[in-house]
């Protein structure tokens, strides 16, 4: 069973020389990882201690970058203090967001448009003679 630490117990893993943060309820020590992120190691230490799921979501990391996160896994944050977040799209760098399954505007419009005139043209026309 994985270890379940506090926010608070997090919050205190906030250096240079030690740093956790949280992504999806989870806890990872990235401490060793931060001098190899493509990002920059600043990037990671000015985020140590906290929820840092929205900004790893909005940068879209790669599947890769999702698997390297695993090794640095240490528990669980407790239930209490999850955040519920937005449902992410799960868009990772590179990927374009596919099409959209259901009817777009692009088609509805244009077929309100042509109803529409047909009112007009049939039903308000015709009452106006």
């Amino acid at each position: 069973m994985a270890t379940v630490y506090t926010l608070e117990q997090v919050e205190k893993h906030n250096t240079n020389s030690d740093c956790w943060f949280i992504v999806h309820n989870k806890v990872y020590n990235i401490t060793e990882f931060a001098m190899e992120h493509p990002g920059g190691e600043d990037i990671l230490f000015s985020e140590a201690g906290k929820d840092v799921t929205e900004a790893f979501e909005d940068i879209g990391h790669s599947t890769d970058a999702r698997d390297i996160m695993e090794k640095y896994y240490v528990g669980e944050l407790e239930e209490s203090a999850h955040t519920n977040h937005k449902k992410y799209h799960g868009l990772q760098a590179g990927e374009l967001p596919e099409e959209s399954k259901g009817l777009s505007l692009s088609i509805i419009l244009p077929t309100l448009a042509v109803i529409g005139a047909l009112v007009y043209k049939f039903v308000l026309a015709s009452e106006r003679r």
